[in-house]
């Protein structure tokens, strides 16, 4: 594998958008959004993605063969932010580090943690060739420090080959403290809403593999309607297998999907597979996410079917998982690893992934 690797800095993204390198069909464009945040292109023969290499490495929109892949929302570009919820518009971020979810009224953490908006200490682009073909990447760096508390290192990284229209996200943490940390992630993807798309995945639509959330997180304001369908899907979720009933997906449901099949190398896949007949895909090692979250929401302000979220965690906040024991320790020095490949097939590409995944 042989590759070149390029250090940025936030003074080479500028308002008027420029070519930073290119190599046959990929290339990479830096550019800075109206609001002030850094945004950069990578680009493929069939697509982009737009990623802001400084605020959590988050994907802020993608789009392959004219299909957007982003949640519908509010934002019409990203917003100087140091919670997610202040620009909650993107296709994917990552969720965690120190603790995830909703927090309860007795939790301290912000939603979905202290990563979602990190700021990067450091960024490069890398040029490369690896088993699949060329590819360009963007790497970071952000190390988080207290005085008294935690202290670790994350790199994340997105790769995108050149004949793809999948990519890669990674999260590499290390614990660089002398105390164990707790650690607790997500891999947020938030696809958009299609109506009348079905999710295919290598488990059966039934009550003990697909389980409705419950409880009701303070966000949410519950009608006896909608309490009511709780009940319903928990005792038969395959009304959720076909997202043809948007009326029903506001306030938000989610599932906490059980026992996923997966491939000879550990993988398990899964997708949306919309009426077209294309698809959103999503493929993870089960053994390093053994939680699958799926969340659905259709409103005035936002459309998303993340009808994948790998974790190692549910999405209840820190007190609600430590007690359940979904909280992961890394000891001292200890480093953990996840990787993610998702994105975008085409008719005839999504046809031969829902087969595979019919024989898993």
């Amino acid at each position: 594998m042989s590759q070149a690797t390029f250090s940025l800095r936030p003074q080479d993204f500028t308002p008027l958008p420029h070519e930073l390198l290119a190599s046959g069909s990929i290339c990479a464009t830096a550019f800075r959004y109206p609001s002030g945040v850094e945004g950069l292109r990578l680009q493929n023969a069939r697509g982009y993605l737009e990623v802001l290499p400084y605020m959590g490495q988050m994907i802020w929109r993608a789009e392959f063969d004219g299909v957007k892949l982003t949640m519908g929302n509010r934002f019409d570009m990203p917003r100087p932010a140091t919670s997610i919820v202040q620009t909650y518009g993107c296709l994917a971020f990552h969720s965690g580090l120190l603790s995830n979810g909703c927090p309860s009224p007795q939790d301290t953490h912000p939603l979905h943690g202290e990563m979602p908006c990190a700021p990067m200490d450091r960024v490069s682009l890398v040029l490369g060739e690896d088993a699949e073909g060329a590819f360009i990447e963007v790497q970071g760096e952000y190390e988080y420090i207290m005085g008294f508390g935690a202290h670790y290192l994350a790199r994340p990284s997105v790769r995108l080959h050149a004949a793809d229209t999948r990519f890669q996200i990674k999260m590499d943490v290390q614990n660089l403290s002398a105390a164990p940390m707790d650690l607790m992630y997500m891999c947020h993807v938030n696809f958009a809403y299609r109506p009348g798309a079905r999710v295919v995945q290598p488990a059966p639509f039934t009550a003990d593999h697909v389980q409705v959330r419950q409880t009701v997180p303070g966000h949410v304001r519950p009608t006896p309607d909608y309490l009511a369908l709780i009940d319903a899907l928990a005792a038969d979720p395959s009304r959720m297998e076909v997202l043809d009933e948007p009326e029903r997906y506001d306030p938000e449901q989610v599932f906490y999907v059980r026992d996923l099949a997966a491939d000879a190398q550990g993988h398990t896949h899964l997708m949306l597979q919309l009426a077209e007949g294309d698809g959103f895909a999503m493929s993870y090692p089960v053994g390093d996410f053994p939680k699958t979250v799926r969340w659905v929401l259709v409103s005035g302000d936002a459309q998303v079917a993340a009808f994948a979220l790998p974790s190692t965690c549910e999405p209840e906040g820190y007190l609600a998982e430590k007690a359940k024991g979904n909280v992961r320790v890394l000891q001292a020095g200890e480093r953990a690893a996840f990787a993610v490949r998702v994105g975008y097939l085409a008719a005839a590409e999504a046809a031969d992934f829902a087969r595979m995944i019919q024989t898993l």
